[in-house]
């Protein structure tokens, strides 16, 4: 048996969308370890629905895991006994119905989803006033459709009548690997009923129990991140390989732990995400709306918030282009062994700042504050090329960051001065590049690339006392690989486009966006 000082390392499993990733991290916050396995992120059997069995998560989970410990390193340095805890981190808003016994009734509804539901009885008649008068039904109207438990009551009433517990992928991953119901408050993002400010179940009189179906019997208890989850059972043992009896810590959600394992735990400095949904983040004490009436989401720092604008499909947009545009970067990058992502680099680097006027505005599946918004690209001229597109796509997205980092910086009352980029997109060094002029603030790539995973260990490490605090663990795990400085003509030129061009575009064209729905009905 391994000594417990000889404990050293934190396993972090981390499912995305896109993959799961086995994580094995020291307290210096290296990865000394790391298996990934592609996920089928999804099926769908209607338009716009997205399902997945949580079966199959799990049983990718397992794989995973057991993959890791056949590593001939891993094996050589007795990594497997050395764990000295675990913690999962999940893609957010991905709900699992499960009955008396734990069983899942259906197939997961993952955070993609596009479904709604027809509109619900009325709320009472006070809540139907109060949101009046805050100018907000359409967005309670909004939540109420949107909530997959609302979809499930009215299209699968067996189902919702059967559901015992209704849990996200994390309260899920907790239940397979303890047995406990249990979650972490920072996983907590979804259309539940929850109270964002107190970080906690909703109280019993909040409007959120009379918008939906669900009783607090179905929901997971909660703890902070850092806080013990429960310990790995002989059953989950044998389908991961992790010890038994090894304590499983909680973190939080990919998005919290992401910024968390960026080194973001001042309000000053902002977490850029370029993944699936791109976004930025900042880190506060205090509870800051985003915009107005949108609550900041749960901290991986336990009693912090992150407040949080979100760009949906955000680099998802480099994934379609790649799709429809990017055949013969795709082939080439077999032949060569090399990412097409790279060669796309040389792609951007064909094309001038501000890609000759070309201009992308990146709303291609609608928010909860612009429910009407399609994408948008302005000024084609017979100059442009696929290499102008792709361009103006990374262009785009930063553009529509940078309204969501002066918003921010105004809402927290604290100016943001320093930009660290995590993601599938921060390893492109043209996207950095033009991130880093576009804001005209020097934009640091972090040391690894698995920041999430890094957040997620960073709670264990505070969590089970190997570092006093959080600022410590930070400092101690987290550090910047490489700085990208604003080229001040760059600087010049996508100022007086972001002011004078993309400021504009979205009020321009939002009276034509409601005309395109009216027409067409789409997007719903």
């Amino acid at each position: 048996m391994t000594d417990k000082h000889n404990k050293d390392l934190i396993l972090t499993i981390d499912n995305g969308t896109q993959s799961v990733r086995a994580l094995l991290f020291n307290l210096s916050g290296e990865l000394v370890a790391k298996s990934r396995l592609e996920l089928e992120p999804y099926f769908s059997t209607q338009p716009g629905w997205a399902e997945q069995e949580a079966d199959y998560f799990w049983q990718m989970l397992g794989q995973c895991c057991q993959a890791l410990w056949q590593q001939a390193e891993v094996i050589k340095q007795g990594y497997q006994q050395r764990v000295m805890a675990v913690t999962v981190t999940t893609q957010r808003g991905t709900v699992v119905n499960l009955d008396g016994q734990g069983k899942p009734l259906r197939p997961a509804i993952l955070w993609l989803d596009q479904r709604l539901c027809q509109q619900n009885k009325a709320m009472p008649w006070y809540w139907r006033l109060a949101f009046a008068v805050l100018g907000q039904s359409k967005v309670i109207d909004y939540f109420r459709r949107k909530a997959q438990a609302n979809w499930l009551a009215q299209n699968e009433p067996k189902v919702w009548q059967n559901t015992n517990k209704f849990l996200l992928l994390s309260g899920f991953f907790t239940h397979r690997l303890t047995g406990q119901y249990k979650d972490s408050v920072g996983s907590i993002v979804g259309y539940l009923p929850f109270d964002y400010k107190k970080q906690a179940w909703a109280s019993d009189w909040d409007w959120k129990w009379q918008a939906l179906p669900i009783k607090r019997t179905m929901l997971p208890s909660l703890v902070k991140p850092g806080e013990l989850l429960g310990e790995i059972t002989e059953q989950a043992a044998q389908h991961t390989g992790i010890c038994v009896g090894t304590q499983l810590i909680a973190s939080a959600s990919d998005k919290a732990c992401e910024v968390l394992g960026s080194g973001c735990i001042e309000p000053d400095t902002a977490s850029l995400s370029y993944g699936t949904t791109a976004t930025i983040n900042t880190n506060n004490a205090s509870y800051v709306e985003p915009q107005a009436f949108i609550p900041p989401y749960p901290s991986a720092m336990p009693d912090h918030f992150n407040s949080e604008v979100m760009i949906y499909r955000g680099f998802w947009m480099v994934n379609w282009f790649k799709q429809e545009f990017g055949q013969n970067e795709i082939e080439q990058g077999r032949a060569l062994g090399v990412s097409p992502e790279s060669l796309f680099d040389q792609l951007v680097a064909q094309v001038p700042p501000g890609s000759m006027g070309l201009m992308l505005q990146p709303y291609w599946s609608p928010g909860l504050k612009n429910l009407e918004a399609k994408g948008a690209i302005l000024g084609f001229g017979d100059v442009h090329t696929r290499a102008h597109i792709y361009r103006s796509i990374l262009e785009g997205l930063a553009y529509a960051l940078r309204e969501g980092k002066e918003s921010l910086a105004k809402r927290q009352k604290c100016k943001i001065t320093r930009l660290i980029v995590s993601g599938g997109g921060s390893q492109s060094d043209a996207a950095l590049q033009l991130t880093a002029d576009i804001f005209n603030l020097p934009a640091h790539r972090p040391h690894t690339y698995e920041t999430s995973g890094l957040g997620a260990a960073i709670n264990v490490a505070v969590g089970c006392g190997h570092y006093p605090s959080y600022a410590q663990a930070v400092e101690h795990m987290t550090r910047i690989e490489q700085s990208f400085l604003p080229n001040q003509a760059n600087v010049q030129l996508y100022n007086k486009l972001y002011q004078q061009v993309y400021r504009k575009m979205y009020k321009q064209l939002k009276p034509i966006y409601q005309d395109i729905k009216k027409i067409t009905g789409y997007p719903e």
